[in-house]
């Protein structure tokens, strides 16, 4: 039996921030059942997650200081998709302002949610190929290490506390899949 989707009584904003709401929802589910739930609102219209590549065997990832884990963090390039942006408009800028490179090659692998459970937020996970050079001034607060890599190479990164950025890790599965095509 498929379940339906609960009905939402009541939705409220219990804090408001730069980057996300935190929303307390009351639900009735099918089968009777009352609940209270809260959430992690994004703001804005998501994220882009970049799998750059540089030639066929070369991916290009970054090294940058990740506040939540406090940290430096490898990962590929990421960035928010400004209202009024399409996906595509937002891997231009954002690869242009994080490794330099202009991708004239994007390819859609996939929307995916980090904790669908507790936030709302989707990234759009992107392929990006025929690269080249061309640097747009960004908002980091200083310039990023831009590290190429071969498949080979993340999968040693794998092993390394700093390479733990959940969403990277699967875009590089997603690409090798697409890439064995």
């Amino acid at each position: 039996m498929k379940n339906k989707k609960p009905i939402i009584f009541n939705k409220k904003t219990l804090f408001k921030s730069k980057l996300f709401n935190i929303q307390s929802m009351d639900l009735k589910f099918s089968n009777g059942q009352m609940r209270e739930y809260e959430r992690l609102q994004a703001t804005g219209s998501g994220a882009v997650l970049i799998v750059p590549m540089l030639d066929d065997k070369t991916f290009l990832l970054i090294r940058e200081y990740s506040c939540g884990t406090d940290r430096y963090e490898i990962a590929f390039p990421k960035g928010k998709i400004e209202n009024n942006e399409s996906y595509e408009d937002a891997t231009i800028r954002e690869l242009q302002e994080e490794v330099g490179f202009y991708p004239h090659k994007i390819i859609k692998l996939k929307n995916m949610s980090i904790a669908p459970g507790y936030l709302s937020h989707i990234t759009t996970i992107v392929l990006a190929q025929d690269l080249t050079r061309s640097k747009l001034t960004g908002d980091e607060p200083e310039p990023l290490d831009v590290m190429p890599c071969t498949a080979t190479d993340i999968k040693k990164l794998l092993k390394k506390d700093e390479f733990s950025e959940a969403r990277s890790i699967a875009a590089f599965y997603l690409a090798q899949e697409f890439l064995k095509r």
